[in-house]
Order: structure tokens, then C-alpha cells, then sequence
């Protein structure tokens, strides 16, 4: 078998307004975290986005950054089987892998043209922390990507719950009206840990410019207070 020595390498990176792991959503699409894609100057070329416009949904194939390890293990304990369950590596999306390469689906919300920075994408519904390496890009096809019935193993048994978010007004009112949505949209799917249960453990993670701290209380999220960091 010959071997392929040709080494990939980023093509762009992720801008989001979520900079560390901790807060991001689990799985792409569960919440409308918007994403601005820039490419490194050799892959600026226009002529490479001809009809991308058409599309409204792309693929994003990206790296796992910052996952802290080099090593990879054959079972992980899924977070949302409580972390106590050991499953196989190849039968979960742990970022913990052979090769450490992310999924996503996003939607595309524009192509764009900046004057410094060549064609810029901006995304939606992304589930990667700012500065996240981007590998390849590829558009989604319905007609052959959508498997409508298709079975989803253990992970349809554990599907994604929503809390009920309490967000006070005066502290809502800190955040920028246009990345309230997404924010509220990210506590709701639980940030914390899930093999963590404590009412009366505050949790926090860094939104924009803000350390957005909360308590959960059964399927309550109650937001207590919003620092600047």
C-alpha cells in the first residue's frame, strides 16, 4: 500500500464569539451561533467560491485544537451518557481520535468579499470555538446527505434535552441585542458538565467579552450575573 506523505493543512480559520471549549454546543445546528470564516492568503483566490452561493448548508471539516491531548484511546466516556459509560472511540464524536478532525454542518448565511481579507463566509448554527482551524470546506447535498431514517445508537436514546432559561432583564440587557438569541439559545442546551449535579454550584463560561455565570436547578438555568472579563 502506498503511503500519502502530502500533510493537510488549514485553509481558513473559525471566527465565533465563543473562546474557550467550555459553553460551545455539542453538536452543530442546536443553536444559531454565528461564524465568520477567513482564509489563509493562498486560498483567497474568488474563482474557488463560484457558486458556492447556491448552497445553503456546508460541511466544515476542522481540527480539534484544543482538546490537550496527543494520545488517542480505543473507548471515551460520552458526556452525555453521565461520563461513567465507556463506549468506542469510532462509535462517538470525541475529540479524542486517531486524527483529530471535526464534523460540522453549518448553514451559510453569505458569501462575502472583504477588502484585506479576500472572500469571507459568514455561517451559522456553528458549534467551534474562536480561531478554530478549518481543513476543507464542502457543500451539503440533500438529496444524498439527508437520511431522514437513519438510526442514531445510543445517542437517540440520550438526545439533547432544553432547560428553561431565567435570564434577568437588567442582565440581559448587557449583552448586545444581536447575540442575545445565540446566547440564550447555548445555556439552554446545558453547558455544564453532565456528570455534574449541584443547585448550588455556580457554572460559567466567556461569551464575547463577558463571563456568563448561572446555577442549575432541575430544568431551570437561572443566570446570576455577567462579568467582564
Amino acid at each position: 500500500m502506498l503511503e500519502d506523505r502530502r500533510l493537510i493543512e488549514p485553509i481558513a480559520h473559525i471566527e465565533t464569539d465563543l473562546p474557550t471549549k467550555f459553553g460551545l454546543p455539542r453538536q452543530s445546528g442546536l443553536a444559531a451561533l454565528p461564524g465568520r470564516i477567513v482564509f489563509e492568503p493562498k486560498y483567497r483566490d474568488p474563482v474557488a467560491f463560484r457558486g458556492l452561493e447556491g448552497y445553503s448548508h456546508l460541511w466544515l471539516i476542522w481540527g480539534f485544537s484544543a482538546n490537550g491531548r496527543d494520545e488517542w484511546a480505543a473507548t471515551v466516556k460520552p458526556p452525555r451518557l453521565g461520563g461513567n459509560r465507556r463506549m468506542g472511540v469510532f462509535a462517538t464524536r470525541s475529540p479524542y481520535r486517531p486524527n483529530a478532525l471535526g464534523l460540522s454542518c453549518v448553514r451559510l448565511d453569505a458569501v462575502g468579499q472583504d477588502e484585506k481579507l479576500g472572500p469571507v463566509l459568514r455561517v451559522s448554527g456553528a458549534d467551534l470555538m474562536d480561531g478554530t482551524p478549518i481543513y476543507d470546506i464542502k457543500p451539503y447535498l440533500p438529496y444524498t446527505d439527508s437520511h431522514p431514517d437513519a438510526a442514531g445508537g445510543f445517542a437517540q436514546e440520550v438526545l439533547d434535552y432544553v432547560l428553561e432559561v431565567d435570564f434577568p432583564p437588567a442582565l440581559l440587557a448587557r449583552i448586545p441585542i444581536d447575540k442575545r438569541q445565540a446566547l440564550l439559545e447555548l445555556l439552554a442546551q446545558d453547558p455544564r458538565p453532565a456528570y455534574i449535579d449541584d443547585p448550588a454550584r455556580r457554572y460559567g463560561f466567556n461569551y464575547l467579552n463577558y463571563d456568563v455565570r448561572f446555577t442549575v436547578d432541575g430544568g431551570r438555568l437561572t443566570v446570576v450575573e455577567i462579568a467582564d472579563l
